[in-house]
């Protein structure tokens, strides 16, 4: 089966061995990334045509698409490709949450490192990045 996706970009793309190429969602406006998750050829046509965010899922092993059962919708005004093929970049105005769990961004739970600018995390406690995150 022949993928609907236009030629010269399938061409472009560099593939996992499973077919998959990583998208990272990002906000537009502010620049906040939202979330991380896969395509394969047909999630990315169907986003290039609808403009509404399709991934593939590995577990699932089928297309799904942001918001259809949560609501939780994103728009996509753009989708980028990385100078090596195998990221795209998918600016969006996003919809309530981009998790699964419910936070806004699924960076949004573990702090792993923090900006030793940030007075606040130093005010709260501690100046150690470690003192502030969530343990992992």
């Amino acid at each position: 089966m022949t993928s609907p996706l236009d030629p010269m970009i399938a061409a472009r793309l560099k593939r996992t061995p499973d077919g998959l190429v990583c998208a990272v969602a990002q906000q537009r406006g502010t620049g906040e990334v939202l979330m991380v998750a896969w395509m394969d050829d047909e999630a990315l046509h169907r986003t290039l045509t609808t403009r509404r965010g399709t991934y593939y899922s590995r577990s699932r092993q089928q297309l799904w698409v942001k918001g259809e059962t949560s609501g939780h919708t994103q728009y996509v005004h753009e989708v980028r490709l990385d100078c090596d093929g195998d990221t795209l970049l998918l600016v969006v105005d996003q919809a309530g949450a981009a998790c699964h769990t419910g936070d806004r961004t699924c960076f949004d739970a573990t702090l792993l490192l923090a900006d030793e600018s940030d007075t606040d995390d130093v005010a709260a406690g501690g100046s150690d990045a470690a003192d502030q995150a969530t343990p992992v």
